[in-house]
């Protein structure tokens, strides 16, 4: 038997259906390939439980004659939009896609009524595979980081050696991300050494952090505060980030894919919810966990992705949300 699995986007996605991926191949008599954007190569190239990678780089029609040569016997569309719908019918083939609740999170968003689930989505997603005889294994998410990428403490700055906390950063919207003011609060609470983790683009935001914590106070002549900074923002790459999460005594994150990354690691998480809603089934995974949000306004949620700004341009979803949690 040989079985597709479909995934595009994102990398927090894609890290939610390695469960799936790992069912298939251990509770089938089956190959399991997978299809997605090039750019996630870097995820899924060293999965042990992928038989062969298919990438959309590009053109769809050369990525569906190189689907047909393979002849699978079924599909699983995790994504399940028009690109994947494509797909199913060029292949002809047995196939069977998640629900993404596209009405419910609509309800949820517009008229604040909540008819979704209590359910993660890798539950949702385990549940489109069951359909083939697949039963959720309890392991959680996984992911594989190649050896030449693991990054030794030694390569941390000293005052990180002996064990830090993980902050990632970034997000793909900006109503997802504290801003920098209230990054710094966030910091000042953890009170221990940190590594700021995201790409390029949030390097700017990490030197703001680290520099307030390297500058001093005028009137004391004092440092603002006793907090550490690491800004490795843009400068390793993902599967080198993904180690520094690995080896991080704790992971507060937005809701952001390296956050899903952390739940592979088992890391107890302190998720950080702007704009949208953990009800939307992306909270982390089969680890420990806390949730920092603001559930005093009524706007919230107003998007099931997120916007660039605040449509209402106050941004209290972030700017009041309460820093309550306890680091041990």
């Amino acid at each position: 038997m040989k079985i597709l699995i479909i995934r595009f986007s994102s990398i927090g996605d894609i890290v939610l259906t390695t469960p799936v991926i790992r069912t298939v191949k251990t509770q089938l008599e089956t190959e399991v390939h997978f299809a997605s954007k090039i750019q996630f190569d870097p995820i899924l190239k060293t999965n042990p439980y992928i038989d062969r990678l298919h990438f959309l780089d590009g053109s769809l029609s050369v990525l569906i004659r190189e689907l047909r040569k393979e002849k699978f016997d079924y599909v699983i569309d995790l994504h399940n939009n028009l690109r994947t719908r494509i797909i199913k019918i060029a292949l002809g083939v047995k196939s069977y896609s998640v629900n993404k609740l596209n009405i419910e999170k609509w309800l949820m968003v517009n008229f604040k009524i909540n008819v979704l689930p209590p359910k993660h989505i890798v539950d949702r997603y385990l549940e489109t595979a069951a359909r083939l005889g697949v039963k959720n294994d309890a392991l959680g998410l996984d992911y594989f980081i190649p050896p030449e990428d693991e990054v030794a403490l030694d390569r941390l700055p000293e005052t990180h050696r002996m064990g830090y906390v993980a902050y990632a950063i970034g997000a793909q919207h900006g109503t997802k991300k504290l801003p920098v003011v209230r990054m710094i609060e966030l910091c000042e609470k953890i009170n221990r050494p940190i590594v700021l983790l995201g790409g390029k683009e949030d390097a700017e935001a990490g030197e703001h952090v680290k520099n307030y914590f390297e500058n001093k106070d005028r009137s004391t002549g004092q440092p603002n505060g006793k907090t550490v900074i690491y800004n490795a923002c843009g400068i390793y790459p993902l599967n080198q980030s993904a180690s520094i999460l690995k080896k991080a005594l704790y992971v507060f994150s937005h809701d952001t894919g390296l956050m899903h990354m952390a739940a592979a690691f088992k890391k107890e998480i302190f998720s950080i919810w702007g704009n949208t809603l953990p009800a939307f089934g992306m909270y982390p995974y089969r680890t420990r966990f806390t949730v920092l949000e603001n559930n005093t306004i009524s706007c919230r949620p107003c998007s099931k992705i997120g916007f660039d700004a605040c449509p209402k341009g106050h941004f209290k979803c972030m700017k009041e949300i309460k820093f309550d949690f306890y680091l041990p």
